[in-house]
């Protein structure tokens, strides 16, 4: 499931002087930025630049580093896995460096292998243009039938790197261990980072005018949710040999940015609902290029992905999954869409080859790279939460408490309704490579004087693996907040509700602990 995990840290607020109130709009670049901050404006890759600026709105930039990596670790029985991992630090100070991460397969036979988490790194420059850097990241998942326990993986690492420009390259020696499984793997690796920024504004911006023109926050243009179906080619069977009879249903979503007005990049993510396969999940990264027909309102494109797909006994080998396919986009409104997509999906080290189609309905976040006009500042919060599920069904029959550990992501859609994606990994309970992914819509109260609020939401999405009884995938959840200001940025969250499969036996009561950052963007 599209990366979830948290290390549970808390820190302060901003520094009060960092909002000053200014005349006008402007970026203002910090040094100083609280742990549990950085940590909840995570995934965001963002390069803004601004114009026009607003007399009343005011532009904060962060420094941040994106840096991947490639790895082959040693499992039991002299097995190998290759892994693939992926990083965004946000910079502390010049030393301290935190942010999510996630890992999975793409060689091997352990297809469907996942975790996410958090990453805290102390990073110096050594002398030149040569870096060092210690860190150590702690996540939950697994997959893939691999041996890990309750899923909690920990992997400490030391890496060594070259900086030219805002690129770096370099040498990795980590240490891959599962606490409460059996794997415990020492291995060199290869990593690529890029420094970026994060630029946002205060929360209670929110609903002013900006006339700016640049990305802010997490810098995509648009976002998808999208519903389709694999059709495997006819004779393929899973893992347990079993031929595939029918289609298999996942959802996901997929979010863009635009590098023309006719090429974009973009990553998606999704999981199976329906078909047998619940625990299959994918992550991928991909291209595409689409051109007006006729008018602006109807568009053609054609998409390549690649990335790491698996678990659900869907025969992908090692992982490694690469997707292409040709879509229509129509407008509904300005700001609506939506898209009908179909194409091949391909698995090159393992038997998994199919035809895919999917039903998209987008929204428009932003179009700063391409516009000049008046925009608005839009509300949008990211926070970590841990996740204990009560009594959760097992397919042995038993039932079991678990714990997850996941990232929230709200936007606002306005003051009291906002839209949230979530995505959460097991880190005990005996359920390793059980993970979440959930979309859905929440409303919210105002705050009162006491600093005091209540929330909710319904959400849907999938779920599967670590043994955890949700038969299909397709799952339901509701879960009620009481909301406390901690600072004017920061907010603790105590929630209580229930997750419901729809075809299998889980049915839990789930009590959440979150701890929130709110914050503005510029919005189309």
């Amino acid at each position: 499931m599209d990366l979830g995990g948290i290390v549970n840290c808390i820190g302060g607020c901003l520094k009060q002087s960092d909002f000053k109130p200014h005349s006008k709009m402007k970026i203002i670049k910090s040094a100083s930025f609280p742990l549990v901050t950085v940590f909840s404006l995570a995934f965001s890759h963002v390069q803004a630049q601004q114009s026009n600026p607003s007399p009343d709105v005011e532009l904060f930039s962060k420094a941040a580093h994106l840096q991947f990596g490639i790895e082959k670790l040693r499992l039991p029985q002299n097995e190998t896995m290759g892994m693939l991992g992926g990083s965004y630090l946000f910079k502390v100070n010049e030393t301290v460096e935190v942010g999510p991460a996630a890992y999975g397969a793409i060689t091997g036979q352990r297809g469907g292998f996942f975790t996410g988490g958090a990453e805290l790194a102390f990073r110096r420059n050594l002398f030149a243009n040569v870096y060092g850097k210690a860190g150590l990241y702690a996540g939950g998942g697994g997959g893939g039938a691999a041996a890990v326990g309750g899923g909690l993986m920990l992997r400490p690492h030391i890496d060594l790197t070259w900086k030219s420009g805002r690129t770096e390259v370099g040498l990795s020696l980590s240490q891959v261990r599962f606490p409460n499984g059996h794997i415990r793997s020492n291995q060199a690796g290869l990593v690529v980072g890029f420094d970026t920024d994060f630029n946002y504004t205060d929360s209670s911006a929110a609903g002013r005018s900006f006339a700016g023109v640049g990305r802010g926050g997490m810098g995509f243009d648009r976002i998808q949710l999208t519903g389709g179906v694999y059709q495997p080619r006819h004779g393929i069977t899973d893992l347990a040999a079993k031929p595939y009879e029918g289609s298999l249903g996942y959802a996901g979503f997929r979010s863009e940015q635009f590098l023309s007005k006719n090429v974009l990049w973009g990553i998606e993510a999704g999981a199976a609902v329906k078909g047998g396969a619940d625990g299959y999940a994918e992550i991928l990264g991909g291209l595409a290029y689409e051109v007006p027909v006729l008018s602006d309102s109807l568009r053609l494109g054609s998409r390549f992905s690649v990335g790491m797909g698996g678990g659900g006994k869907v025969p992908t080998g090692g992982g490694l999954i690469a997707k292409a396919g040709l879509y229509s986009r129509v407008d509904i409104t300005p700001d609506v869409f939506v898209a009908l997509e179909g194409g091949l999906v391909d698995a090159p080290d393992g038997k998994f080859k199919a035809k895919y189609g999917t039903l998209n309905l987008g929204v428009v976040l932003d179009d700063a790279g391409f516009s000049k006009t008046d925009r608005s500042i839009r509300g949008m919060e990211w926070a970590a939460s841990i996740q204990h599920y009560v009594n959760a069904s097992r397919y042995t029959g038993a039932d079991q408490a678990l714990d997850t550990m996941g990232l929230k992501i709200n936007r606002d859609i306005n003051r009291n309704i906002f839209m949230s994606a979530q995505a959460h990994s097991a880190f005990s309970g005996n359920a390793g490579g059980y993970s979440v992914g959930l979309a859905g819509l929440g409303i919210r109260s105002m705050t009162g004087s006491r600093g005091l609020g209540v929330s909710g939401e319904i959400l849907t999405g999938a779920a599967g693996g670590g043994g955890v009884n949700s038969q299909g995938g397709a799952i339901v959840q509701g879960v009620a907040y009481l909301t406390y200001d901690l600072s004017r940025y920061t907010q603790l969250k105590f929630g209580l509700g229930r997750v419901k499969s729809f075809k299998g036996q889980l049915n839990s009561t789930i009590v959440d602990a979150t701890i929130s950052i709110p914050f503005g963007v510029p919005s189309k």
